[in-house]
């Protein structure tokens, strides 16, 4: 089984919302919001903005650089905890509008992890779907309330990746996955209140299981934290970032860090993270994805240079 990454594509709203304008609704300063979080501003969709739509920007924007149109798709995966709970999933919807008719499109309901997850689903898909399209779109605007401690941390925004056997810029060399789900309870949303955090919960858990992640498949592989080009992870808050890397031992400018200007976009951070990065390094080295979320689940996935 050898499958490839080909390219990433992201889409994010219009609209910025600076921490000053959030401060004033929730009763906090500024300076305070970018000392907890590091985030200075983030991305909110209209509305009527939807998960599907970001996710249909996001797809079109992956498929236009990688030079493929969206029939040739053999597998459609989009990750979403955010949108409508009910059936059927965004997946159905993405498939519709980007003209697919009979190709299969898999939901995974999962926030925060979904993209890695679905990316290693991809990365064993591919070998029998061809090329597989991996979404994750997230409209967090929509599922905070006024509790300061979430309402400064999400934003909107969807991320898109190309998996195919077809070789391509990185070979996907690895991935581990894991779940806990004596947790799920500090991290959750019912679809109908706001969403419920522990916190302390999950700042402890995410920073202890990220690292142990990547060590683990970076050492099935035989690869150190030294030898990475970029670790490209869940955008959760910029702290987390910096004691990741201090936790690998490498330095935080090997962390790509966009959260400052995106906030926390759950599920569709580490494409939007991967897309971001991927425009302005052409050089593919070694790189690390990781991401942590909800119920708890996590993982790591390696992949190298495929030329």
């Amino acid at each position: 089984m050898t499958a490839y990454l080909h390219g990433f594509g992201a889409h994010l709203p219009e609209r910025v919302v600076a921490n000053a304008e959030l401060a004033e609704q929730l009763g906090c300063t500024a300076e305070w919001i970018e000392k907890a979080s590091g985030i200075q501003e983030r991305r909110w969709g209209a509305p009527e903005t939807t998960a599907a739509d970001m996710g249909v920007a996001a797809a079109e924007d992956c498929l236009r650089k990688a030079g493929i149109a969206a029939n040739t798709l053999g597998m459609l995966i989009v990750a979403s905890g955010s949108d409508a709970r009910g059936f059927p999933g965004p997946a159905a919807e993405v498939a519709a509008r980007l003209g697919l008719d009979s190709t299969p499109a898999l939901d995974v309901p999962m926030a925060s992890a979904g993209s890695l997850f679905g990316l290693a689903l991809a990365m064993r898909l591919a070998e029998t779907q061809g090329d597989v399209l991996v979404v994750a779109a997230e409209k967090m605007s929509a599922v905070i309330e006024s509790d300061p401690n979430t309402a400064i941390l999400f934003g909107d925004g969807a991320g898109a990746a190309l998996v195919s056997a077809r070789p391509g810029r990185w070979r996907m060399l690895d991935a581990v996955l894991h779940t806990d789900g004596q947790y799920r309870a500090d991290l959750a949303f019912d679809g109908t209140g706001p969403l419920r955090m522990n916190g302390l919960t999950v700042i402890l858990q995410a920073a202890r299981k990220i690292p142990s992640s990547i060590t683990e498949v970076l050492g099935r592989q035989n690869i150190s934290a030294q030898q990475v080009a970029v670790f490209l992870l869940h955008q959760a808050n910029l702290n987390l970032l910096t004691r990741v890397a201090k936790s690998l031992g490498v330095g935080p400018e090997k962390v790509f860090a966009n959260v400052q200007r995106y906030g926390n976009t759950s599920s569709a951070s580490m494409l939007i993270a991967a897309s971001e990065w991927s425009e302005a390094n052409p050089e593919p080295g070694p790189i690390v994805f990781s991401a942590f979320g909800a119920g708890f689940h996590w993982g790591a996935l390696v992949a190298v240079s495929g030329f």
